[in-house]
């Protein structure tokens, strides 16, 4: 039987063992209020966190790009709806509002909604956490809204086997897609994979045919394909005078003709992220602020 002594000596260190366990074991984190917000990322740590605000342009700002915006929003509607809709892929020349048509389509739709409906939730998956994708969907599943799950700027490298991941959750594995999930994803490459990726897959393989078709098969995923494009010199003047024109800067018509497109040539491109930072630009030149 243990002597009192002993007892009040070792009392000390099992308070300090019980303190270094309960530090060592991390805090519960109390679940997302998927109320607080319209938007949320996904991130490594698995769980949902909301972003009050989201980065993103007015639809009507989005010019040279008619018609890949009318079938998304389309798409997107006929999803809300609860109506059939296909994964988007929207891929492309850089710059010309791939990820920009995306939020603007998901606030567009959410400002069209019938009195009373829920609102459509869009959550941001980072490339480097697309393995996480599965457990993103199994969350989502149960619960009563409709959600975009966006990835931007996706793509694979050699020796990258995360896009099994996204295959499977698109695809939806025994379960299937969860009804109430849709994934938009972003991507300058048409088939998110390296020209020289899929070239060494065939070189190497034992049957190279069969290797291509693995790796190429993921873009299949996505029922509507949508490309996106240089834009025209008209075009890109178009963006210009629609943002001018938005945020009410005071500058002639052909002063601002000439300087965008002098910061078009020395930027060796024409597209809506150059048009845009002209403007911020010229903003700033004329002691002007730009409206949220």
């Amino acid at each position: 039987m243990t002597d009192e002594p002993t007892l009040r000596t070792l009392l000390p260190l099992l308070e300090r063992i019980a303190t270094a366990l309960e530090r060592a074991v991390p805090a519960a984190v109390a679940p997302t209020d998927i109320t607080s917000a319209d938007a949320f990322l996904w991130g490594p740590e698995r769980r949902l966190i909301a972003v009050p605000k989201v980065n993103r342009v007015e639809i009507g700002l989005l010019t040279g790009i008619d018609r890949v915006r009318d079938l998304l929003v389309e798409n997107t509607e006929r999803f809300a709806k609860g109506l059939p809709a296909n994964n988007a892929l929207l891929w492309g020349a850089r710059g010309m509002g791939k990820s920009s048509l995306v939020k603007a389509a998901q606030a567009e739709i959410n400002a069209r909604r019938a009195e009373g409906a829920l609102p459509m939730k869009l959550v941001e998956i980072h490339r480097e956490d697309i393995e996480a994708l599965p457990d993103l969907m199994a969350v989502l599943r149960a619960d009563p809204h409709r959600w975009l799950v966006f990835c931007d700027d996706l793509s694979f490298d050699a020796d990258d086997t995360s896009y099994k991941s996204l295959k499977t959750a698109l695809d939806g594995g025994i379960e299937g897609r969860p009804e109430n999930v849709l994934f938009y994803a972003t991507s300058n490459r048409r088939h998110l994979l390296a020209r020289e990726m899929v070239e060494n897959e065939r070189s190497t393989a034992i049957n190279p045919g069969e290797a291509v078709e693995e790796k190429v098969s993921l873009s299949d995923r996505f029922g509507l394909w949508l490309g996106f494009h240089k834009c025209s010199q008209d075009e890109y003047l178009a963006m210009i005078r629609a943002y001018a024109e938005r945020h009410a800067l005071a500058v002639e018509p052909d002063r601002l003709r000439a300087e965008a497109l002098e910061w078009a040539t020395t930027r060796g491109s024409r597209s809506g992220r150059t048009a845009f930072q002209f403007i911020q630009d010229l903003a700033g030149r004329l002691g002007q602020r730009l409206e949220s």
